[in-house]
């Protein structure tokens, strides 16, 4: 009967989409963070050429809190009816699921995949007083003094901390994790030397490395990053294999018909077309992708193998 009853929901949404263009009414796109952070710097451009290309209303909706769990919990049991999607970022699609004991929803299970948006590398910084110039040098001064250097982070479980401790079990070297709350923070001890490195984001870093505050050492992507191209990736300085960063994905809640989401895809892919979008990306340091839903599965099922082997090895746990 509760099979029966889904599948007779499912059929008055298509049969209700089908009565009338989708979207003739504004379209949430949840942003699992507070306002201000890579979430909204990808979502709100989006959104905006989205709505010129699907002809309605798409706006952000921010809802933090829990590592990205309470708003991804809010699209999962959201209508599905396409007015109501999520723009999800690697933690919540394939960390989470290895670092939280009890978890409200499955990445793969709970939602329709609509498109790879793009992604973006992080970049790692050391405070500028410290005495190493490159990777290289870099862990030489960690193997010296094992435990004698500390990392930031935006949390424990953060994708920041995450990259850094596969950065440590593959280079082979011992830092002491320093989590804070919120980005600005941890950024902020760096600067003043409380601790000595950090994964940034290049819109978080870039004014700090201009200056000269901050010197960037490798780059966590297994390609150079245009907005730095002079800087080295961390596999071609020295740690053969490693790639990390960050990436973001739309998608809907389960059971929203297959041609809202097919308009949802074809709309997503135009808009990142765009020479507008594109550019916009680009100067905050975000590559551009636009893969086919099902590539966006393979994607989310293999990144989640990667890093729930990352979360074992960390011992990093939220209850």
């Amino acid at each position: 009967m509760k099979r029966l009853l889904s599948l007779l929901a499912t059929l008055a949404v298509s049969l209700s989409a089908m009565a009338a263009p989708y979207p003739d009414k504004p379209v949430r796109i949840v942003v699992p963070y507070s306002p201000g952070g890579g979430g909204d710097v990808v979502g709100r451009p989006l959104s905006q050429e989205l709505g010129k290309q699907l002809g309605g209303t798409f706006y952000i909706d921010n809802r933090g809190g829990a590592g990205g769990n309470i708003g991804m919990e809010y699209v999962a049991q959201s209508p599905a009816d396409g007015y109501s999607v999520v723009l999800a970022l690697t933690s919540q699609l394939a960390i989470n699921q290895a670092l939280y004991a009890k978890l409200r929803y499955d990445a793969l299970t709970d939602f329709e995949p609509i498109t790879l948006i793009g992604s973006a590398p992080y970049f790692l910084a050391v405070n500028a007083s410290l005495p190493v110039k490159n990777l290289a040098e870099f862990i030489k001064l960690a193997k010296s003094k094992p435990g004698g250097m500390s990392y930031a982070s935006t949390g424990n479980g953060s994708g920041l901390h995450l990259s850094m401790e596969l950065l440590k079990s593959m280079a082979g070297i011992d830092l002491v994790h320093v989590p804070y709350k919120g980005g600005g923070a941890a950024l902020t001890d760096l600067l003043s030397g409380n601790v000595q490195a950090m994964f940034v984001s290049y819109g978080a870093g870039s004014a700090h490395i201009k200056a000269g505050k901050l010197r960037v050492l490798a780059v966590s992507s297994s390609q150079r990053s245009p907005a730095l191209p002079d800087v080295p990736t961390i596999a071609e300085a020295g740690v053969p294999g490693y790639e990390s960063g960050v990436w973001y994905a739309l998608l809907a809640p389960h059971g929203t018909p297959p041609e809202i989401v097919k308009r949802l895809h074809d709309g997503s892919v135009a808009a990142l077309q765009s020479k507008e979008l594109r550019e916009r990306f680009a100067s905050d340091g975000v590559k551009t992708i636009g893969s086919k839903p099902e590539e966006l599965t393979k994607y989310i099922q293999a990144e989640r193998i990667k890093w729930a082997e990352v979360v074992k090895r960390s011992g990093a746990t939220v209850e």
